[in-house]
C-alpha cells in the first residue's frame, strides 16, 4: 500500500485502485444527485404553466385529459364563417376543425389579421354551457402559415370527414 500525501508540489495523491473507484463512485452519485434535484425543481416551476394543444374535435367530445381539471389548454383551428359576432369589448366565435366545432368567447382587443376563415389558436378553460372562455387570441400571421399541429388536425379531420358514408 502506497500513499502519498505530500510529495513536492501535488497534495494528497491516492494510489490504492479501491480507494479511486470508490471516489470515482461517490462523484458521479453526487452529480445524478444535483442533476435529478435540479430535474426536479424545473418540472416542479413549470408544472402551472404548461398548456397543451387541443382540436375542436377532442374538446367537443371531452377527449383530452384536462376535462374537468380547470387546466388551461390551447384550441387551435378556423374561426368559422357566419359565427362571429362583436359586443363591444367581447367577441364571440366558432372554431372548427371540419369535423367538430367549439364555441368561444374571448374579452381583449383583437388582432387586425383575426376575422372569419382565418386560422386561430385561443388559450383559456372551457367555461359554463360548453363555451370555452379564452384569456389569450393568437391570428395567424400570413396566409401561407399554419401550425403544425392546426394543420395536422385539419387534414385529419377532412380524411375521416371524406371516410364517413353520407345518409341520403
Amino acid at each position: 500500500m502506497t500513499r502519498t500525501f505530500f510529495r513536492g508540489a501535488t497534495a494528497l495523491r491516492f494510489t490504492q485502485p479501491r480507494l479511486r473507484r470508490r471516489l470515482r463512485l461517490y462523484g458521479l452519485l453526487l452529480f445524478l444527485l444535483g442533476f435529478a434535484t435540479a430535474t426536479g425543481l424545473t418540472l416542479f416551476a413549470l408544472r402551472g404553466n404548461l398548456s397543451y394543444f387541443r382540436t375542436p374535435s377532442a374538446v367537443a367530445t371531452g377527449h383530452y385529459p384536462e376535462y374537468g381539471s380547470g387546466r388551461a389548454i390551447r384550441l387551435g383551428g378556423m374561426v368559422e364563417k357566419g359565427s362571429l359576432k362583436r359586443e363591444g369589448e367581447t367577441v364571440t366565435f366558432r372554431i372548427t376543425d371540419y369535423a367538430h366545432s367549439v364555441p368561444v368567447r374571448y374579452r381583449g382587443l383583437v388582432p387586425d389579421l383575426f376575422r372569419e376563415g382565418q386560422g386561430v389558436v385561443v388559450e383559456g378553460k372551457m367555461g359554463p354551457g360548453g363555451v370555452f372562455v379564452a384569456q389569450q387570441l393568437l391570428a395567424k400571421h400570413d396566409e401561407k402559415y399554419m401550425p403544425p399541429g392546426v394543420a395536422a388536425a385539419l387534414k385529419q379531420a377532412a380524411a375521416s370527414k371524406a371516410l364517413t358514408p353520407k345518409s341520403p
